[in-house]
Parts: structure tokens; C-alpha cells; sequence
């Protein structure tokens, strides 16, 4: 096996300019991504102490806002595959924080309701969630440019 070189790029060399991204952030959907990445991270630090992690968190939003809410809805609003709703669902339902209640006339398909528990959760998260919007985006952005990016954003995933 080979040494490397004690300049070859792949060992970092130390004396060797900082690599940028300049070419990539004139692209919006880059800037997107790293953004988003940050935004997330950020979320999960504040919703792990919760228990809630950024997936339970998003679903049980979702059924808090629309009870009785089937399996197959949620998955189409989250845009997740069936068999990652499945795990997520019996998550939530495992922590009593949702129920899985029969509709009748269709034995194939489960209303989702939010428990008390699951709500009184998800009023926690939210005020958390709302904090850590206000905690990362004030400082770059005021009320009416953060309510223009959203709005924006929403027109885009609208459209897209």
C-alpha cells in the first residue's frame, strides 16, 4: 500500500488554500440544502429533550391538526413511503401520543387521533419550535422578511 503524498489533497494539507463553495451558492436549491440542514439540526437539539425527534414531531402536527386522519393521508401530506408511515405510527401510537381508531365500514383503514397526552406534547414542541425559529432566524432576519421567505417557500413547494 502506498503513502501518501505529504501534500496530497486527500490528507488535508494544512498549508493548502481553504476550499470554498462560492460556484455552488449562486444556486438556490444549494443555499436550500445547507440552510435546511442547519434548520434541522437545529430542531432536533430542541425537540430531542421532548422525546420527539423531527419526523414525530412533523406527524404528530399533522394529526393534531386533522383528527381522524387516515394512515395513507398522513404519508401523502408527509410525502413518506407507506412502510416508513407504518414504523413512524406505531411510534407515536407505542408512546401514547396518538390512537389508531377503526372507521366504520372499512376494516382496512385506521382514523389517527391525538391522545391528551399526545396533544399536551405537541403544545411543548410547537412553543419550542416556535423558539427555535425565533432563536436562529431573528438575528438575520426581521418579522416581515422571515414572513416573505415563508411565504415564498410555501409558493415554491406549492408549485413544485
Amino acid at each position: 500500500m502506498a503513502r501518501p503524498e505529504k501534500n496530497d489533497p486527500a490528507e488535508g494539507d494544512r498549508n493548502a488554500p481553504a476550499a470554498t463553495d462560492d460556484m455552488l451558492r449562486a444556486f438556490i436549491g444549494y443555499n436550500m440544502k445547507r440552510s435546511f440542514i442547519v434548520v434541522r439540526e437545529d430542531l432536533h437539539r430542541v425537540l430531542e429533550p421532548l422525546g420527539l425527534k423531527v419526523a414525530t414531531f412533523s406527524a404528530l402536527s399533522v394529526v393534531v391538526e386533522n383528527p381522524d386522519i387516515s394512515q395513507s393521508q398522513l404519508a401523502q401530506v408527509l410525502k413518506l413511503e407507506r412502510s416508513g408511515m407504518v414504523v413512524l405510527v406505531d411510534s407515536l401510537e407505542g408512546d401514547d401520543l396518538i390512537s389508531r381508531n377503526r372507521v366504520p365500514g372499512d376494516r382496512r383503514t385506521y382514523a389517527l387521533r391525538a391522545t391528551p397526552k399526545g396533544r399536551r406534547l405537541w403544545e411543548k414542541a410547537r412553543a419550542v419550535a416556535t423558539a427555535h425559529e425565533a432563536a436562529l432566524f431573528g438575528p438575520v432576519l426581521d418579522e416581515k422578511e422571515r414572513a416573505l421567505l415563508l411565504s415564498l417557500l410555501q409558493r415554491v413547494s406549492r408549485a413544485l
